[in-house]
Formats: C-alpha cells, sequence, structure tokens
C-alpha cells in the first residue's frame, strides 16, 4: 500500500512540475500574491541573510518556480483490443490499458539534464519510477551518468516506448530472456566516438543487479525477470555491483550493430558481512541489428544468457537460454491525412525462445519453447502516433517436449505520445 502511495504522490509532483512550468509564460498569474514580493531564497552560509518569507511559501522557493521555465513534461499513452485463442478455447474480446507513461526533463546549463519516467502499466496495476538520470557532460566523447538508469542491454531496452513500435506485444527475447524493462540503480558513462562516416557508440555501468527471484520464484524454472525486485531501488541484495556495457557502430543512419553483455552475482550470498551460500553469477550477452535502406526496415535481436544453480535443484530449471527476433516492415501508401503526412506499412515478426537450452539430466531433450509469428498493417498519421493492427500465432511446448500448444491474438491498438 505504501509503495502506490508513494508513486501516486511522485504523479502528482511530476504533473505539479508541469504545470508550474508552463505557467512561467504569464508569471503574473504563477505567483501566489503573498510570494510576488518575496526575495529569492539566498544560500545558506556566512554572512547569508535570514529567509523573512513565510514558512507556507517555502514550497515556492524552489528553482522550477524562481528561475522561470526550465521543466518540460510529456509521456506517451498504448491502449488496445483482444481477441485470442489458447487450444481452441477463447475468453472472448476485452479492451486493455496498457502502459501511460510520464516524462519530466530538465535542461540544468548546457552540459547538465535530468530524465524521469514514471509508469503506470495494465491501468494502475503496477506502478514503477522507470527513470531518473543525470547526465553531465565533460566532453561529447565522455558522459557521466548516474540514478535509475535503463541497462544497456540490447537495443529495444533502452528504444521501448510503445508509439515507436508497430506491433502491440513486446519481443518474447527482450522481456523474458532480456527482462525488459529493466531499470537499475547506478553509474558510469557514456559517450559517441566520430570516426569519419561511422559512430563509435558506447556504454559502461556498475549497476545494483538482481535478486534470487531468478530461481526462487513461484513458475518453477529459471526466470530473469523475476530477479527484478523493487528492494533493489534502495540496497544491494549481496554488496556486490553488477557490470554492464554496450558498444555499437552506426553508419550514417542506414545501420547500426550493438554488442553488449551484463554480469553480476544474483543471489543473497552475504548477510551482515558474513557469507551464507555459495556466490552464483549471471551473465547476458547480446547482440542487436538494425539496418534501413529506404524502403525496408530491418530490426533484430538476440541474446544468450547462462545462469549457475545451486545444487540438487529440479531438472525443471535450465542453465542456459537463448533468443532471437527479426522485424521486417515495408511502407505500402503515404499520403496527407489529418494533415499529416501519414504512411500506411505492413511487416512481420518472427521470434523464439528456448528457455531450457540443451538437455535434461536424463538425457533426454529438453523442451520449454516458445515461437511466435506476428504479422502488422500499421497506420502512422505523423510520427508522434500509430494506429495497428496485429494478428499473431504462437506454440509453446512444455519441458519434456510433448506437442506444443496453440495460441492466436488478434489486436487492434493504439499508441501515442503527448
Amino acid at each position: 500500500m505504501m509503495r502506490y502511495g508513494c508513486a501516486w504522490s511522485m504523479a502528482a509532483a511530476l504533473l505539479s512540475a508541469g504545470t508550474m512550468a508552463q505557467a512561467q509564460e504569464t508569471p503574473a498569474e504563477a505567483q501566489p500574491a503573498s510570494a510576488e514580493a518575496a526575495p529569492e531564497a539566498a544560500p545558506r552560509g556566512a554572512g547569508a541573510a535570514i529567509d523573512t518569507d513565510p514558512l507556507q511559501n517555502a514550497i515556492f522557493d524552489r528553482p522550477f518556480v524562481l528561475s522561470g521555465q526550465r521543466a518540460a513534461m510529456g509521456g506517451y499513452a498504448e491502449t488496445r483490443a483482444l481477441y485470442g485463442v489458447h487450444e481452441g478455447i477463447s475468453e472472448g474480446l476485452s479492451f486493455e490499458m496498457t502502459r501511460f507513461n510520464l516524462f519530466a526533463f530538465a535542461q540544468l546549463g548546457s552540459r547538465m539534464r535530468f530524465l524521469s519516467e514514471l509508469e503506470f502499466e495494465q491501468g494502475a496495476e503496477e506502478i514503477k519510477l522507470e527513470t531518473a538520470q543525470l547526465d553531465v557532460e565533460v566532453v561529447p566523447e565522455f558522459v557521466i551518468r548516474g540514478g535509475i538508469i535503463l541497462t544497456p542491454l540490447g537495443a529495444f531496452n533502452q528504444r521501448h516506448d510503445g508509439p515507436l513500435w508497430d506491433f502491440g506485444d513486446r519481443p518474447l527475447v527482450s522481456t523474458t530472456l532480456i527482462p525488459a524493462t529493466l531499470s537499475e540503480v547506478g553509474a558510469g558513462a557514456n559517450g559517441v566516438v566520430g570516426l569519419g562516416p561511422v559512430e563509435l557508440d558506447y556504454q559502461v555501468y556498475v549497476t545494483q543487479g538482481l535478486a534470487d527471484g531468478v530461481v526462487d520464484n513461484a513458475l518453477g524454472r529459471t526466470s530473469i525477470p523475476m530477479g527484478r525486485d523493487p528492494l533493489l531501488m534502495e540496497e544491494d541484495s549481496n554488496g556486490e555491483p553488477a557490470v554492464t556495457g554496450r558498444l555499437a557502430l552506426r553508419y550514417q543512419g542506414l545501420a547500426e550493430v550493438g554488442f553488449s553483455g551484463w554480469h553480476g552475482a544474483y543471489n543473497t550470498f552475504k548477510a551482515e558481512g558474513e557469507e551464507v551460500d555459495e556466490r552464483r553469477t549471471l551473465t547476458l550477452a547480446a547482440v542487436d541489428v538494425a539496418w534501413t535502406p529506404g524502403w525496408l526496415d530491418l530490426r533484430g535481436e538476440a541474446a544468450w544468457a547462462r545462469v549457475e544453480l545451486p545444487e540438487g535443484l529440479a531438472s525443471a530449471y535450465g542453465e542456459e537460454q537463448w533468443g532471437v527476433h527479426v522485424d521486417a516492415l515495408v511502407p505500402l501508401w503515404r499520403t496527407l491525412m489529418l494533415d499529416l503526412p501519414t504512411t500506411l506499412q505492413a511487416g512481420v515478426r518472427l521470434e523464439y525462445v528456448d528457455y531450457h537450452r540443451g538437455e535434461l539430466r536424463s538425457g533426454d531433450s529438453a523442451g520449454q519453447e516458445h515461437t511466435r509469428a506476428t504479422a502488422v498493417l500499421a497506420l502512422r498519421p505523423g510520427k508522434e502516433t500509430v494506429f495497428r493492427l496485429n494478428y499473431g500465432l504462437e506454440w509453446m511446448t512444455d519441458l519434456v517436449g510433448n506437442a506444443p500448444e496453440r495460441g492466436m491474438l488478434v489486436q487492434l491498438g493504439l499508441a501515442t505520445y503527448f
């Protein structure tokens, strides 16, 4: 209950900041009467004057109010209607408010900037502060970043906004293997180095890491997303940071290939300085590719994971996992609609994830595979809104590789920035 209360308070504060920032265009209306004559709060220290402004006005003595407009508000929303069938059984038509995200941004001088993102998922079923980061640019080739950051594991985790994608569902490999959206408390550096027509993009951070839920979960199998724990926002579970990074080459905006990784201990092997368990690590590696030769948009991502497991764990838990997805989109028609340049495009996504690579202890091949194919027709009036129709088929096998369960999903959705 406390978690929801804090999140709602933060949402109200963000909305208040955006409203006050816009109101700076008419200062006479923005300032309360009793604060009009109040001087700007003096800095503390030797020789500083006593602040005689009434204490009830202290809430207005903040930089974004006193210094004019400096904060910007924005966000995006996703909603959709769904009709699905699983093994011949359907629950009928339903509607879903998938996400409602709020952004706050402030430029703090020429070389510092702050960005935050508050996410409301499935209405208000899950509320979390997804990003709250401060960037300090020493030079363009070296930018210090700290706070709650999006882990640079693959490309999708850092480029996941709904309006950017024509597919209503996020890629399996990017959500069930790479646990997007993966946010961690940490710090590090990033930068872009020009090499003629090629740009080298790097990121490297130390972060709080993941927790015991990777194997200690209700699913009864290895699940990296279950290693995310809200308590990691305040304290590391084992006192040992994880390391993550991404290195990418980009050619004149036409092609990009990135290599990324994450490594760290995930279990609580220390408590109050004493070892209470054997240290076990998790390693993730990913490669992402984007190629846009004019009429075609190709994007894909592949990832591999290795998890050190406790001895004696059931064979349902896999030590290795891997997956891949490939998207292909082509424009069909371009026109002017609603006073906006509009594009109708079609595409397909093919994806596969193996949650238990290799064999069972009995020597039999392990199952736990998920395959999905999705066709899409998307209408984009402008660059910030997409109407999308998706038709998907999927096949899921159990641990011992029985005949796959089959499913079908049709969805009509809308995603837009605001």
